[in-house]
Formats: C-alpha cells, sequence, structure tokens
C-alpha cells in the first residue's frame, strides 16, 4: 500500500533540531506506545495497527518496537495504559484517544516523563506534540453532500434522521458541524441523535425512535456519522418495511462496501488509512529521536488546551458503487473476491465489480 506523502519528509532526516519535548537524541532503538480506543470497528486493528507497526519498523531499520494497547472504549482503561507505558519508559505514546478530555491528564504525565505524544485521529487535549487526522468537517459536508445528491427533488418532500456519533468524541462534532453546514435549509431533519459510544446497537435502538416519532412514511433518508452505525440503523428501517433510502456512513468497513454494493446502503467516506498510518509514524519516530516535525506537519491545529499543534490534515474520498474500484481495491484495503463473497457476488456483477 504505497502511498505518497508530498507533505512529509523522512524521519531519518539528519541534522533536525530537537523538538521541546523534552526526549533525549534517540538512534533507531526507539520503543514507541501506541494506543488505540476501540476495537469493535473494524479498522483500528486490521488497518491502524498494522500500518503503524509496519512504517515503524521501516523507519528504524528493523531496530523500533511498537507497544500496543487498546482500551476497548473505555476511558479510565486507557489512562491505567498511558500509565503503563510511561512506567515501560517508552519513547513516544501514539494516542487515538476514547475521551479527548479525559486523557488530558494522562498526556500531561507522560509529558512531565518526557515522552511526546501524537494525537492519531481524534485531537486529545493536554499538551500534545503532534496530531494527524482527516478534515473531519469536511467528512461531515462530504457526507451531507452525497445524502442531497441522492435525494434530489426529494429533499423537500419528508424528514431525515441525522445519527451523529459519540458526544465524547470531538471527531463527531465536526463531523456533525460539516453535515449540518450542507443540510440545514436544504432538507427537514425530523429527529438527531448524539450516539453514546458509536455502537450499532444504540443507533438501532435510536432508529427505531426515530420511526415510532415520525412514521415510517415520512422519512426520506439518513444521516449516519459511521458505517457501524449504519448497519444497526438499516436493520430498524428493514424491520420498519422501509427500503430504497439514502443511508449515509463512513471508514469504508468491508461491510459497508458490501451494503453499498447491494444498495442497502448509498455512500461512505473512504479515508486513506495508509497515510494517516505513515504520518503517525513519521512524527512519531521524529519525536522519540529529538528532531524537528518541520519537514513532515505543514498546518497548524488548535486543541481546546494546546495551541498550533504541527498538524498533517489528510484528505478523504466520498465511496459510493461508482468508485469501489478506484478506492478501496486500488489502494489494496480490501480484493474483489472479499467484497464479493458469497451472497455479494450477485450484486457485484450487476454493477461490474469484478
Amino acid at each position: 500500500m504505497a502511498v505518497s506523502l508530498a507533505a512529509c519528509g523522512s524521519a531519518k532526516e539528519s541534522g533536525d533540531k530537537a523538538e521541546s519535548s523534552g526526549s533525549a537524541k534517540k538512534g533507531d532503538d526507539i520503543k514507541v506506545g501506541l494506543l488505540l480506543p476501540e476495537n469493535a470497528t473494524a479498522r483500528y486493528e486490521k488497518f491502524d495497527r498494522v500500518l503503524i507497526e509496519k512504517k515503524v519498523k521501516e523507519l528504524t531499520d528493523n531496530k523500533g518496537e511498537v507497544v500496543y494497547a487498546n482500551a476497548k472504549q473505555d476511558a479510565s482503561t486507557q489512562n491505567q495504559q498511558v500509565d503503563a507505558m510511561v512506567s515501560n519508559k517508552v519513547d513516544v505514546l501514539i494516542v487515538d484517544a476514547v475521551d479527548s478530555k479525559a486523557i488530558a491528564g494522562s498526556v500531561k504525565k507522560a509529558k512531565d516523563a518526557g515522552i511526546p505524544v501524537v494525537a492519531y485521529d481524534r485531537l486529545a487535549e493536554g499538551p500534545i506534540d503532534a496530531y494527524t487526522s482527516f478534515d473531519n468537517v469536511t467528512v461531515g459536508k462530504t457526507q451531507g453532500e452525497a445524502l442531497l445528491k441522492a435525494l434530489g427533488g426529494k429533499a423537500k418532500d419528508g424528514q431525515i434522521v441525522m445519527m451523529n456519533g459519540s458526544s465524547t468524541d470531538p471527531n463527531a462534532a465536526q463531523f456533525k458541524q460539516g453535515a449540518h453546514s450542507v443540510l440545514d435549509g436544504k432538507v427537514k431533519i425530523g429527529r438527531e441523535y448524539d450516539t453514546k459510544e458509536w455502537k450499532p446497537e444504540n443507533a438501532n435502538s435510536n432508529m427505531e425512535g426515530a420511526i415510532s416519532a415520525l412514521g415510517k412514511d415520512k422519512i426520506v433518508g439518513v444521516y449516519s456519522a459511521n458505517d457501524g452505525m449504519a448497519g444497526g440503523i438499516i436493520t430498524a428501517l428493514k424491520a420498519a418495511g422501509i427500503a430504497d433510502i439514502p443511508v449515509t456512513g463512513q471508514d469504508a468497513e468491508l461491510a459497508g462496501v458490501q451494503r453499498i454494493v447491494t444498495g442497502e446502503q448509498y455512500m461512505s467516506v473512504y479515508k486513506p488509512y495508509p497515510q494517516e498510518a505513515d504520518v503517525a509514524a513519521e512524527m512519531a519516530v521524529a519525536l522519540a529521536q529529538g528532531k524537528s516535525l518541520d519537514s513532515i506537519a505543514k498546518d497548524k491545529v488548535d486543541s481546546p488546551t494546546t495551541k498550533a499543534v504541527p498538524s498533517v490534515l489528510v484528505p478523504v474520498v466520498s465511496l459510493t458503487k461508482d468508485n469501489i474500484n478506484d478506492t478501496v481495491i486500488k489502494d489494496g484495503i480490501y480484493t474483489v473476491n472479499e467484497i464479493c463473497a458469497g451472497k455479494y457476488k450477485a450484486a457485484c456483477d450487476k454493477i461490474g465489480l469484478k
């Protein structure tokens, strides 16, 4: 999965000045702590962890070590994992926060121990040294624009349901902001939910409530902030006898792509994980080695607690049945055989996916 990173220089470049992270200059024999938030969403174990581990090895001539832990959607567990990483004397931390606010104290604890912190995918609070993610407001806009395109002239005929992500995830607020900037005034929002812990079962329950409140004949589409929730939403729609209405998603999960193939889900947002993971690894290795991020991070992002954080924001793509070949297949995320296995073969044949 070779991805070109125009903004990224090698983390091994010599002569860079040390960041003010408190870490001494080191060689390739470094220890990188990697903390991911949960394992219910397929991407974290299948893509993010594997890609980051691979890139760290590549950047350190196979001398660097990645110490991994998954919080399984529990913020207190993740704080304990940071403590363990500090005790383990890792040289740098990559943290994808379960709760961006709750992690702040642990980020400070790591910094006080001289361990720089890269916020990955979600903008953690506290004294972070670097951040990489996707442009989350653009993600929401992309979803909203796709939903309006799918609705066409039906946009004014009924109401949509908005199923946003968890209120503890700062990305969810940005997705919502982007979606509202496109949808407001163009379509009536009948019900809107912040879905606890992003869980599909919670989205399913919320959708059942929306159908009961609005009436099944009044709903013309659903904004779903990710694919996992889209699965729960579509289950509720099917149970109520509602078909052929557009549902959005995000993350290009295999199940989501398969639902796009069959027409149950209209779109997802494909986020090139190889690019995001490579950036995180480059930042982490550079910081562990006491080098500058100037050649890697061209942007600056403000968190609620830290200003001008060196950042890389990776662009995203609206994924529909028309560009599956040019996105997830081309980038090696899935093979045609994986997507078109079993009951999905006929639908794949119908749209020319071979």
